[in-house]
């Protein structure tokens, strides 16, 4: 029976005109787009074919719009085909999308293809995974000219301009607050003992899918491209924190979707069940709290679930709540999914794509970094490292014994006077270690005249949320904060990233790294500031700059990664001189080679002074 209808749809027949025209006002896409042949677009066995196939007979049956069933197999699928026929690929309101959101897309339509046609209507696990698609790292940027090359650690070593001065003290243009209150929601608890992939209890594993994307990327535009590709399905958007879901809905009506944000539609209260009596499918940002207190009354409208900060849904409760719900399809997006990929895949077994902090700095997408090293670092060796969340493999410092080692008057007077004679009128933040220690550098900081003011779990939200508006509006130079700044929270003018508070941690590394990421005008490059010897290797356990993005060589001042744009704001000074700090003792010996005389040979050890001096 199964040869004889595969034989069938090989042989079956176009449909005629009128009646592609009335499944495309049905399902309000397009099933042969301008410049294809209706017989190879519409092949039997391919994805929209099964698509106009099911819409017509859904239409015979007397339907007046897309089932439920019709909406979560093949209007996202359309969608994505629609948005990628495109030259250029843009959002309601006009935007472009970047390659690497283009990327995103197009992953995902690649993994709905192979399932579509291997599958036909019927639901199953794919045969193999989607390519993870990159953004090619050969290829420089279009609108870059030869002076501006993509380079990164490695090129800058040759650039002869290592005298250039700090930048004139222009202030760059603040613009529009975007200061939202934290709330007290967080996510719940990692729990490893949860193997899902590959398990016969995970039916929705094939529908599953994530990217990884740098901060500062775009990676709420992309967002943005897989509501525009879903018309007919309602997209719910999930993320950790309730001042999110006001910034989410911002973008919606900000792009061009503000007649589709719905609130919340429940099963039995009064809402939608599914078959919606709407054309254009609802889109509604919640919390994942709001996703767990309501597991399986949500409404059936909702045929994709876009899981922001996807490494936040992988407590035992989402996670569970996410596997359940086996209808719809979800899609993650993290920064920081490389870190903890080994997780992330548990939820969502698909990678569609991968724009790192690398690649994107690189391609100037966000904005380049620079590195500069403060000795002495405070001696954490000795100070115990504990896991993040129950059952993570990710650990930090003790965060009580940390503190007590860091907070001490002289220490705190020291930090002040160096953020002053080096960045004075820089906007930045700062990472403290504990509620007091933030509270008490913020002090030394204001005796010596810097607008400071340090914000914590424990600020009122309404106090917070004006401390982050008069950060916009210049009105305070520099935050220093405790475990707060770090995800959720952007803010385009701040430059620098000081580390006050050493971390063992990479994945909380690249997020406070985010935060001087975006691009601003009059930003030249995000600095980081490392309280670590200059040469720290990267099998310390305290997380550097170079460890994070696997750096050979350090030169204080110098760019890491990112283009090299010479004499337009650099606003610190680059020293002549590097160091190796690869820990693999090849590697090492390679930057000898390679940087003889350049070498800053009294920050070697006795034994690789030797080695410089043969």
């Amino acid at each position: 029976m199964a040869d004889s209808t595969s034989a069938a749809t090989a042989v079956a027949p176009i449909p005629d005109p009128s009646a592609i025209a009335r499944a495309e006002r049905f399902t309000h896409e397009r099933f042969v787009h301008e410049g294809e042949d209706a017989a190879t677009a519409l092949a039997p066995g391919g994805g929209r074919r099964q698509a106009l196939d099911a819409a017509l007979a859904e239409l015979d049956a007397g339907a007046t719009v897309p089932s439920t069933h019709w909406r979560r197999r093949y209007s996202l699928l359309l969608g994505l085909e629609r948005l990628l026929s495109e030259d250029e690929p843009k959002l309601a309101e006009g935007t472009t999308l970047n390659p690497h959101q283009v990327d995103a897309l197009s992953g995902t339509l690649a993994a709905l293809l192979s399932e579509a046609q291997r599958t036909g209507d019927a639901d199953g696990p794919p045969p193999f995974a989607a390519p993870v698609l990159a953004v090619e790292e050969d290829e420089p940027d279009e609108d870059m000219s030869d002076e501006d090359d993509v380079v990164d650690v490695d090129a800058e070593l040759y650039d002869d301009d290592e005298d250039e001065d700090e930048l004139s003290d222009e202030e760059a243009p603040a613009e529009e607050p975007e200061a939202e209150a934290y709330d007290d929601e967080r996510p719940d608890e990692v729990d490893e003992d949860v193997e899902v992939e590959g398990a016969p209890d995970d039916p929705n594993a094939h529908k599953r899918f994530w990217f990884e994307h740098a901060t500062g990327a775009g990676k709420t535009v992309a967002a943005m491209g897989f509501v525009e590709a879903s018309r007919t399905g309602g997209v719910l958007i999930l993320t950790h924190r309730r001042n999110l879901v006001d910034q989410f809905n911002g973008e919606l009506r900000d792009r061009g979707y503000a007649d589709r944000v719905t609130p919340p539609l429940l099963v039995g209260a009064g809402s939608d069940d599914g078959d919606a009596t709407k054309l254009l499918g609802p889109v509604t940002v919640e919390t994942y709290q709001w996703f767990v207190r309501n597991a399986g009354r949500i409404s059936d409208a909702y045929t994709i679930v876009i899981c922001d900060e996807a490494h936040t849904a992988l407590g035992e409760k989402t996670s569970a709540a996410i596997r359940a719900w086996t209808g719809p399809i979800f899609i993650g997006m993290t920064a920081t999914g490389a870190l903890i990929a080994r997780h992330v895949t548990d939820l969502f077994p698909t990678q569609t794509s991968r724009f790192d902090l690398a690649q994107a700095a690189r391609r100037g997408v966000i904005a380049p970094l620079r590195s500069v090293r403060i000795p002495p670092g405070p001696g954490v060796r000795t100070i115990a490292k504990v896991p993040l969340r129950r059952g993570d493999v990710d650990v930090e410092f003790d965060q009580e014994l940390l503190a007590e080692l860091l907070d001490q008057l002289p220490f705190n007077l020291a930090i002040a006077d160096l953020y002053k004679t080096r960045f004075n009128g820089v906007p930045g933040v700062v990472y403290a270690a504990g509620v007091r220690h933030a509270y008490n550098v913020a002090e030394a900081f204001r005796n010596l005249g810097i607008k400071a003011e340090a914000v914590s779990g424990e600020t009122p939200k309404r106090e917070l949320a004006e401390i982050l508006a008069r950060y916009e509006h210049g009105d305070i130079d520099v935050l220093v904060n405790a475990q707060l700044l770090a995800e959720g929270w952007n803010s385009p003018r701040a430059t620098v990233c000081m580390h006050l508070a050493p971390t063992a941690s990479k994945r909380i590394y690249q997020q406070r790294v985010g935060r001087v990421t975006r691009r601003h005008p009059g930003k030249e490059a995000g600095v980081v500031v490392d309280f670590v010897h200059p040469a720290t290797k990267h099998d310390d356990p305290v997380v550097t700059l170079h460890s994070l993005l696997d750096r050979d060589v350090y030169r204080g001042g110098a760019i890491v990664v990112g283009p090299v744009r010479r004499g337009r704001g650099r606003r610190v000074r680059v020293e002549r001189r590097v160091i190796p700090v690869a820990a693999d003792e090849d590697r090492r010996h390679e930057v000898f080679e390679r940087e003889l005389w350049r070498i800053a040979v009294e920050f070697l050890d006795y034994g690789e002074q030797h080695m410089w001096a043969a």
